[in-house]
């Protein structure tokens, strides 16, 4: 069965954009990311659910899938930090 499209839902895509310029200011965050033509399941959840499906940069390197692709530790404290921040931020508002 081949993966439906990826679509992310506007309002939730938005709302991780914020708190990523929150996070980590709007020089961090790429405006406009151009649409991607690839498969990823996640398209199966989004259409169950709303939300986005999101790129945390890795600096320069050759593609995802490619051997030679070359993981950048430096980028896990980061990535992290935003999941916990959009977390915290989706809790906080969800108790008030």
């Amino acid at each position: 069965m081949a993966s439906p499209s990826v679509i992310n839902h506007p309002q939730q895509t938005a709302y991780i954009r914020d708190v990523a310029i929150q996070g980590f200011g709007s020089e961090q965050v790429v405006p406009e990311f151009a649409p991607r033509t690839a498969s990823e399941d996640f398209a199966f959840l989004l259409q169950a659910r709303p939300g986005s499906f999101v790129f945390v940069g890795n600096g320069d390197s050759a593609p995802l899938h490619s051997p030679r692709y070359v993981f950048n530790d430096a980028a896990i404290a980061p990535a992290a930090s935003l999941w916990a921040r959009l977390a915290e931020d989706y809790l906080v508002k969800d108790a008030t």
